[in-house]
């Protein structure tokens, strides 16, 4: 197929926006699909969590045919990107393989947060938009309204006269129709697949030169190995061609053969004897090659520019679960299978990276941010793992004798009434003011330079301050000059002094003490916290104590005991809340928070240490 003939596109939605519908009938109307055929598995909603948590997490490629005015073929590449910030190490590399983007609006919602980064990163980079507002036919539809936001959010991304121009259309992904006039209620996808031939420009590469290949994804397969996904930049790659693997400074990684090509073909990877420049494809057949890394013939010596990966900016402790709870509810316990666990993902996660303890029972998982290792962490607990989780810290550096720590830029859009709350928490976080302007419809945008450990577990409560409006949108900056210390959680917490079974008796009498994290009923065991004290310093209470029982009889029954519904927390909030000498609990069942140290003798000769060092 000749390069005139391609046409690779992103596809950038916010959940529930009608992506994987409206994907699902431009393969039915392209053919890939038979009409009587059940689709179980979506490429572009597959992944559970994504689906729970509304965020793509993970990079996807397939594949369309198409025919154009003159009846010649088309095959139209399109790729899912990540939208949040924590993943957002691969957008970048991910849209460097495209020459167009769709972006795809609810006519009711709008565009909303997680379409904005990557909508940023793809205008940065110069690509044309194609705007689809979906879901016309809601009642509640405004689809005027939308595209006009839409324009709103491409002038405050800071988009050029050409990306402004963009292209428009009114679709219902569940009809199967789209039109250029928004009060169109019947028809077929047809102006969608002609406005991505005539507006999306085919690869401009160079057929004749040696092939050379970036590699944008890295995944695994338990029968051929490694397969490295990317674009070809130059050249024909045929089935057995000698290539080798070069770093980003020309040295070689690897050498060895093209053992399986594969182009993408609607859902499925398909191998093929041969693929040429322009085309994305996987390629399986070397064993050490990462992303970001160039596979090209053996007399190429210069590599393809390359975004660099994002440096790991924060640290977890991975560790045995050493609960008198331990092994009850997950069948993956030990050391031996965690360890296997994380090097697997660190194989196919660029972004992550392991180091193991001299003690062999835990191991450093360092990552870009909170929200991609509570997914890691999540991904494993399905798993079947049980896991001790330590507080997150961030990576410190050294140079010239000064300590330098992660900076990251926080853009923070949030209505009028608010940005003063959100100004003043964010310097209470050792957070600087970089800018500050209306940025339309009562609302305010704010952009800091902040150091990351301040934003250690402040999400939750900055959605509290801002009713749930305010968008917060994070980026690694730099590593800059450490800040100093940042205030840490000002209360203390109430810590169980035995194992057995909570009491309600017990807990109604602890409600005067502070807020509790249990109800009862629930099993304890020493060292457990069930609860945030009221006061700052710790404080061990017993949970389980039931009402003595007497010969004296009352004239009235007993008052029924009304306990305050308890706190319950996500895995990230957990995580957020512990301080460092605590640690989150996580089983397949289970989110318990507990003392790293649950014996209250070996606590108070931990933290005597702690002050001393």
């Amino acid at each position: 197929m000749s390069t005139a003939s391609l046409r690779n596109i992103a596809i950038i939605a916010h959940v529930d926006h009608g992506k994987t519908t409206l994907v699902d009938q431009l393969f039915r109307q392209s053919g890939t699909f038979r009409d009587n055929q059940r689709v179980e598995e979506r490429a572009m909603d597959s992944n559970d969590l994504e689906k729970e948590r509304g965020i793509t997490i993970l990079a996807k490629c397939t594949s369309i045919e198409r025919e154009d005015a003159d009846g010649n073929p088309i095959r139209i590449n399109i790729v899912d990107t990540p939208g949040h910030a924590d993943f957002g190490g691969e957008v970048e590399r991910i849209l460097s393989m495209v020459d167009g983007v769709i972006l795809l609006v609810d006519a009711a919602e709008g565009p909303m947060p997680q379409t904005k980064f990557v909508t940023g990163k793809a205008l940065a980079l110069g690509l044309k938009p194609i705007v689809v507002v979906n879901k016309i036919d809601r009642p509640d539809g405004r689809p005027a309204e939308v595209l006009d936001e839409v324009f709103e959010l491409f002038l405050n991304l800071d988009a050029n006269d050409e990306q402004l121009d963009f292209p428009a259309l009114f679709a219902s992904g569940r009809s199967g129709y789209a039109n250029l006039d928004a009060d169109a209620r019947d028809g077929d996808l047809s102006p969608l697949f002609d406005t991505i031939i005539n507006h999306v420009p085919a690869p401009q590469v160079d057929k004749d030169a040696p092939f050379s290949f970036l590699v944008t994804l890295l995944d695994r397969d338990n029968f051929v190995g490694r397969i490295l996904t990317g674009r070809i930049a130059t050249g024909t790659l045929n089935m057995n061609d000698p290539i080798r693997a070069i770093d980003r400074e020309g040295n070689q990684v690897e050498a060895g053969r093209a053992t399986k090509i594969m182009a993408f073909r609607g859902l499925e990877r398909v191998p093929v004897e041969s693929a040429t420049a322009g085309d994305i494809i996987s390629l399986a057949g070397l064993t050490d090659a990462t992303v970001a890394n160039t596979i090209a013939a053996p007399e190429v010596e210069t590599p393809i520019a390359a975004q660099p990966i994002d440096p790991p900016t924060l640290s977890m402790r991975f560790a045995v679960n050493d609960s008198p709870f331990a092994g009850r509810e997950g069948d993956k316990v030990t050391s031996r299978m965690i360890r296997d666990r994380l090097f697997r993902e660190a194989e196919s996660n660029v972004a992550i990276r392991i180091t193991e303890s001299d003690d062999k029972d835990s191991f450093d998982v360092a990552g870009r941010g909170e929200l991609q290792l509570g997914v890691l962490i999540e991904t494993m607990r399905r798993e079947g793992f049980e896991l001790g989780i330590s507080r997150p810290r961030v990576l410190f550096r050294e140079e010239n004798g000064e300590r330098l720590e992660p900076y990251e830029t926080v853009v923070i859009d949030v209505d009028d009434d608010h940005s003063g709350t959100v100004v003043e928490k964010m310097q209470l976080r050792k957070a600087e003011l970089v800018d500050m302007r209306p940025s339309g419809g009562g609302k305010t945008r704010i952009t800091f330079s902040a150091p990351s450990r301040g934003l250690i577990g402040y999400h939750g409560e900055f959605l509290s301050d801002t009713r749930g409006t305010g968008l917060m949108n994070r980026l690694f900056e730099k590593y800059g000059p450490y800040k100093g210390q940042v205030a840490g959680r000002p209360n203390g917490v109430l810590i169980s002094n035995g194992t057995g079974e909570s009491v309600g008796y017990a807990l109604n009498a602890l409600e005067d003490r502070g807020e509790l994290f249990i109800g009862s009923g629930v099993p304890i065991y020493e060292g457990m916290v069930i609860g945030e004290n009221a006061k700052p310093e710790d404080l061990e209470v017993n949970p389980m104590k039931s009402k003595q029982l007497t010969n004296f009889r009352s004239t009235g029954k007993d008052d029924a005991i009304r306990l305050t519904p308890p706190r319950l927390m996500s895995l990230e909030q957990a995580i957020a809340y512990i301080d460092d000498d605590e640690m989150v609990e996580v089983t397949p069942k289970s989110i318990r928070l507990r003392k790293r140290h649950l014996d209250p003798h070996e606590r108070k000769k931990a933290a005597r240490k702690a002050e001393a060092a």
